[in-house]
Parts: C-alpha cells; sequence; structure tokens
C-alpha cells in the first residue's frame, strides 16, 4: 500500500456516471440517474431532462432557491431517503466563487454532488525526538465513519461563519482548544478530491482548508460535543505508516495528513511517488 493509495481511494468518482446539475445556470454539481428520478416528483422546484437536472428558472434569488429546496428535502427526509439531517445550511457557491446561488442542508449536498468545503487541523507537538502529532478517533456513535482516526479538529463550513470563526469553533467543541491557542493556527492551503461514497451516498466533489498549529507540549485535548472518544498523540512517523498502509483514517483525513508531511519534508522530493503525491492532492 503507499500514500498514492490514499489519494485514489478520494478521487473514485466517475463523474460519467452522473447528471450535471445547475443553479442560476451555473453548473454547481452532479445527480445521479436514481436520485434525478426521485427530483422529477417536485416538478415545481426541479427541470429534470434526461441529460441534465437544474433548478427552475422561476426560482430566480437565493431566498426562493433556499427555501423551495428546503421543502423538498425535508420532505426527501421525512421518506428516508436523506438521511442523517443535521439542520446545518451549506452555502451552493458558483464554479467561479462569489456569493451563495442558494443554501442547501448539509446531509443532502452529497445527493446533489455539491462542493462542499470543511476546515482540517493538524495539531501538533516538537518533541525532543521529533514531531508528534494530536490523532483524534470518532464517536462509536456517529452516523458516519463511527470509530475511525481523524485529524485532531475537523468540521464542515457552514454558510453565515467565516472560516477562520467556524475554526476556533470547531477547536473549542472537539478538542477544548481555547481561542487565544486557536488563533495561533496557521492556514496553509486547501486540498480537494471527488469521492463517490457508500456511507454518504452520491458524490463529493469538496475542498478542505488546511491549518496547522504547533501546540504547547503540556496541552491535552479534550472533546466537549460527543463527536471525539479519545486523543492519541503519536510520533509523526508511526502516524504516517498508519496513513500509508492502512484504512483506518476516515478517508479525507488522510489527505490533510499526507499534506503536512509533504510540507514538513517528511516526504521528500527524493520520495519516488514525490509529484504523483503533489499533484493529486489538488484534483
Amino acid at each position: 500500500m503507499s500514500y498514492l493509495d490514499r489519494i485514489a481511494e478520494c478521487n473514485n468518482a466517475d463523474l460519467r456516471r452522473f447528471l450535471p446539475f445547475s443553479v442560476g445556470g451555473a453548473q454547481v454539481g452532479w445527480v445521479a440517474p436514481g436520485f434525478a428520478r426521485t427530483l422529477r416528483r417536485f416538478p415545481e422546484v426541479f427541470a429534470v431532462g434526461g441529460r441534465a437536472v437544474s433548478l427552475k428558472a422561476a426560482l430566480d434569488t437565493p431566498a426562493k432557491r433556499s427555501k423551495a429546496l428546503d421543502l423538498v428535502l425535508r420532505q426527501l427526509a421525512d421518506e428516508n431517503i436523506i438521511r442523517g439531517w443535521r439542520d446545518e445550511a451549506y452555502p451552493v457557491m458558483p464554479p467561479e466563487g462569489g456569493a451563495a446561488l442558494t443554501t442547501m442542508e448539509r446531509a443532502a449536498v452529497p445527493h446533489f454532488g455539491v462542493r462542499a468545503f470543511g476546515v482540517h487541523l493538524n495539531g501538533f507537538v516538537r518533541k525532543r525526538q521529533g514531531i508528534h502529532m494530536w490523532i483524534g478517533r470518532r464517536s462509536r456513535d456517529k452516523p458516519t465513519y463511527p470509530g475511525m482516526l481523524d485529524n485532531m479538529v475537523a468540521g464542515g463550513q457552514p454558510a453565515g461563519i467565516s472560516l477562520k470563526e467556524n475554526l476556533i469553533k470547531e477547536c473549542r467543541e472537539e478538542a477544548g482548544i481555547p481561542r487565544r491557542l486557536a488563533e495561533r493556527a496557521i492556514p496553509v492551503g486547501a486540498i480537494s478530491y471527488a469521492y463517490a461514497g457508500k456511507t454518504e451516498g452520491g458524490l463529493k466533489p469538496d475542498v478542505q482548508y488546511c491549518y496547522d498549529l504547533e501546540l504547547p507540549a503540556d496541552f491535552v485535548p479534550r472533546n466537549t460535543d460527543g463527536e471525539i472518544d479519545a486523543f492519541m498523540l503519536w510520533p509523526i512517523a508511526k502516524v504516517a505508516r498508519i496513513v500509508r498502509d492502512t484504512s483506518r483514517f476516515k478517508f479525507n483525513c488522510n489527505l490533510c495528513i499526507i499534506d503536512f508531511l509533504v510540507r514538513h519534508g517528511l516526504i521528500g522530493p527524493e520520495h519516488p511517488d514525490y509529484q504523483a503525491i503533489c499533484k493529486g492532492l489538488r484534483r
């Protein structure tokens, strides 16, 4: 097994199996044919053709679109077609960036193949023996990827909050990191992938904004929201080995750690897969 295996696992989507999904004339996602047939039941909201799906043109403002989508998505959740409702609105962004075209319940985003965004933080400590990284183990009660390894802090990016404030919030909730420490986190770039998953269904063409936070040696994380069962402080060589040789981490957390390994010179230009690894982190 290799780092490239982990990257390939995150980029397993075949877009030929999906129909383009558009809002306001801009393609923002991808819909599986089976789900497109479900959307035919809502002709006042969706235009469903043989080769594409779109929101109806009459829904010509973000507010109108968000309201109409919410009514449909709640009905589909009641029918158990959309599962794991979060009551968390995600922005649906145009491909070139700018203001959101609409918002959509987080649990529905993969069904529409809409690009979601998240913040992931590598918390680490420098010791005489080298870098050690804090790793979380997801709660076994979580609806997605229960019991798997995770970054110290990670969370989706909802509408109505900045990336920085969302990271600070997630640091507090997931690891008990106080604001004064969380504000030291350094933004180090973004990674992207296109994942067709079995757990959540649909397509995830997502972006993770990555942060590094060097923590004091005496800091011990403490989960406050019930999403993490335990934290472990492991030598970076052990973390790298688990990423490279196993599937113990939640799939997209691997990318954030691989990116850390590259940026800190722990995967260097002499590695035979170096160029492929660097390219594979940003699709």
